[in-house]
C-alpha cells in the first residue's frame, strides 16, 4: 500500500464507519493541498485492490473497510516471513528488533491463539498404592 493509500485506509480504519470521498478530502486537507479527484481514484483503487467495499448513495460512494488494520499489519508481517529462505531466523531476526513492550504483547497473542492452559490431570496411583487424598485404609471406592 502505498503513502497516500495508507494516508486514505488510516482515516477509514480510525473512523469505522462508511465515509464519504469529500470526509477523507476534508480530513487530508487539514495536512496536504490535495485534490477532489485524487482521492476519489484513491478510494477507487483500494476498493479494486479489495481493501474498501462501496455502496452508492445518490451519484456518491460511501466506502467501508473490509477488514482491520489488525488484518492487515498481520499479512504483510505474514507475507514477510512467508518470503523467507530460513523463517525460524527471520523470526529471531524480528524478535530480537521488538522492545520489551512488543514482546510481551507477543507473549499474551501466544496465549490468547493457545486458548487457557488445561491443569495437568493427576495419574491414577497404581493398583495397591493409596490415593493422597484419601485416609489410611480407604482404598477410594
Amino acid at each position: 500500500m502505498g503513502e497516500l493509500e495508507d494516508a486514505v485506509m488510516t482515516r477509514v480504519w480510525k473512523w469505522n464507519r462508511p465515509v464519504t470521498v469529500r470526509e477523507v478530502l476534508e480530513d487530508l486537507q487539514q495536512e496536504r493541498s490535495i485534490a477532489y479527484t485524487t482521492v476519489m481514484t484513491v478510494l477507487d483503487n483500494l476498493h479494486q485492490k479489495g481493501w474498501v467495499r462501496r455502496e452508492a448513495e445518490g451519484r456518491a460512494y460511501r466506502y467501508e473497510a473490509v477488514s482491520t488494520r489488525a488484518a492487515y499489519a498481520a499479512a504483510l508481517m505474514n507475507d514477510a516471513w512467508s518470503q523467507s529462505d530460513n523463517p525460524a531466523a527471520a523470526l529471531v531476526a524480528f524478535f530480537g528488533m521488538m522492545s520489551e513492550e512488543q514482546r510481551q504483547a507477543l507473549r499474551d497473542a501466544v496465549r490468547i491463539v493457545q486458548g487457557p492452559e488445561q491443569p495437568a490431570e493427576t495419574p491414577e496411583p497404581p493398583d495397591g498404592e493409596e490415593n493422597p487424598g484419601s485416609a489410611p485404609g480407604d482404598d477410594g471406592r
